[in-house]
């Protein structure tokens, strides 16, 4: 299998079979974000994608599970995705779960029946980066989606019976907007409500433009203990009907995970004691991306 590196993919599709689609990001222009920034977008070729479907299927063709690459392989016309995912799920037989990242702006090109076309195909699962719940947050950050087409795009995935996983960063309205970063990230959870939600913790990557507002002092960022204390707010507003919940993401300062509601009063008092000096937390040094 050829692919172009660096690839990326959720935490939870460490197990996967990664099929590089895309090399790249079709947006690429969030102040926080340092991925694919080696790449210039492009979609590979129905040639480079066929040699590389045949080449995984003889390298692992009992995979159960596989995750579409690079950034927001949803940009593609939803007439080339049917044919791809026909062809994968003909491939492998054994086929469990098929997922995808996908950006808000590539949902709203997409018209509701394609999507559930793309559903009745297997298309299983589609990652959202809504990354904070703050129309002023994801302005600052240069998201190019508003909270109202955040919350449209979701709801499409759940209309068409897909299933939904939303990443948020904790920290990314530094000390200034913590709280309403909190408080409208838990509210915008609130209104789509996620099947699968995970909170990472901001790190700042050099040679990003986030990078640049915090060396000129523009930005500051928030210490371990303020993380806590937006983790706690955040969760403590979350109204959730059924939801998997994980931090433990390698840039987390304290890995927790559970699922909402019926693991909030347990992961609130983990908070608690954390903030209280009862639970270690991940040194900085060993924090990643």
């Amino acid at each position: 299998m050829i692919y172009e590196d660096p690839l990326y993919r959720p935490p939870s599709e460490a197990k996967s079979l990664i099929l590089q689609i895309t090399v790249g990001c079709s947006y690429n222009r969030c102040t926080f974000c340092g991925m694919y920034k080696e790449k210039t977008f492009r979609i590979r070729t129905e040639e480079e994608v066929n040699r590389h479907i045949e080449s995984a299927a003889a390298f692992l063709p009992n995979a159960s599970r596989i995750f579409l690459a690079d950034g927001n392989v949803l940009c593609l016309p939803a007439a080339r995705l049917l044919i791809l995912i026909e062809q994968i799920r003909d491939r492998f037989p054994h086929l469990q779960r098929l997922s995808l990242y996908a950006s808000p702006q590539d949902l709203l090109r997409k018209k509701p029946e394609e999507l559930q076309l793309l559903k009745n195909a297997g298309l299983d699962l589609i990652y959202l980066g809504a990354e904070s719940g703050s129309e002023t947050i994801l302005t600052n950050v240069r998201k190019g989606a508003s909270r109202d087409e955040i919350i449209r795009s979701c709801r499409m995935i759940g209309d068409a019976g897909i299933g939904l996983s939303i990443t948020l960063i904790s920290g990314l309205g530094g000390k200034e907007l913590w709280k309403e970063h909190a408080a409208d990230s838990a509210s915008l959870m609130n209104a789509v409500q996620p099947d699968y939600l995970s909170l990472l913790t901001l790190m700042v990557v050099p040679g990003t433009p986030l990078h640049r507002d915090l060396s000129e002092g523009s930005f500051e960022p928030l210490s371990p203990q303020n993380t806590l204390e937006e983790f706690r707010l955040f969760v403590g507003a979350l109204e959730l009907n059924h939801c998997i919940f994980r931090s433990n993401h390698a840039s987390n300062y304290l890995p927790i995970g559970g699922t909402l509601p019926e693991d909030k009063g347990r992961i609130l008092d983990i908070l608690n004691q954390a903030l209280n000096g009862e639970f270690p937390l991940r040194d900085e040094r060993r924090r990643a991306l």
